[in-house]
């Protein structure tokens, strides 16, 4: 697979771009703990499980899922918008000290005639304040792009527009990064497993003989 033959090449972030899963994965456990250990360790595990999907949609989730035991743990009721605020204050600090990936430069270089995008489950306004402040958001051309959309139905849309243009790939690290792509279609697919928490990638693609699997983005300079 030759990268530099792709008009349009996506990025997740989280895994790829920086060294963040563990990170968000903190930030949800402690977010969580207010409603008592073992809400917060369901939580989290839906989180992993579900590594790419938005917040929005797994704190919805964990309130729905609250039973009488974890509210009375807590002196206040759930509130989607204050779980919300609180992950956000989790992980800000975080995600500006996480490391990112080695070779990005060189990388843009050998692809300079690609347009890069991210296609991030991060908030969407919270990425690109990232990004700029950790000068890496002139590397991608194309747009930095998260929830509350869906990666699908952001792909879907840039493709549309024809900020997507083929052939294209999808570089990600979870099972929900790869299932999003399939949907939308036409869309190759690179799997990242060094920072992954997708523990059981190799029995998934086992079967997917031209899925090109890396340990990281150095590995394709």
């Amino acid at each position: 697979m030759e990268l530099n033959n792709y008009k349009t090449i996506i990025f997740d972030c989280d895994g790829v771009v920086l060294n963040s899963n563990k990170v968000k994965t903190q930030a949800f456990y402690n977010t969580a703990l207010a409603f008592g250990p073992a809400a917060a360790e369901r939580l989290v595990k839906y989180h992993v499980e579900r590594g790419g999907i938005s917040r929005y949609k797994k704190f919805q989730w964990f309130i729905d899922n609250l039973n009488e035991e974890d509210l009375a743990q807590s002196k206040d009721q759930p509130n989607l918008d204050n779980l919300l605020s609180s992950y956000a204050a989790e992980v800000h600090k975080g995600l500006r000290s996480c490391q990112i990936a080695e070779g990005l430069t060189e990388l843009r270089e050998k692809t300079k005639d690609s347009i890069w995008l991210i296609v991030s489950g991060g908030d969407q306004a919270e990425l690109r304040e990232l990004f700029a402040e950790r000068d890496i958001a002139q590397f991608f051309d194309g747009g930095i792009f998260g929830s509350p959309d869906s990666k699908e139905v952001i792909m879907s849309r840039e493709r549309e527009q024809g900020n997507i243009k083929s052939p294209a790939v999808f570089i990600g690290d979870s099972q929900y990064d790869y299932t999003a792509v399939e949907s939308v279609g036409e869309i190759d697919f690179i799997f990242v497993t060094d920072w992954s928490e997708f523990d059981e990638y190799e029995q998934f693609f086992e079967e997917k003989e031209d899925l090109l699997i890396i340990n990281s983005l150095s590995d394709l300079q």
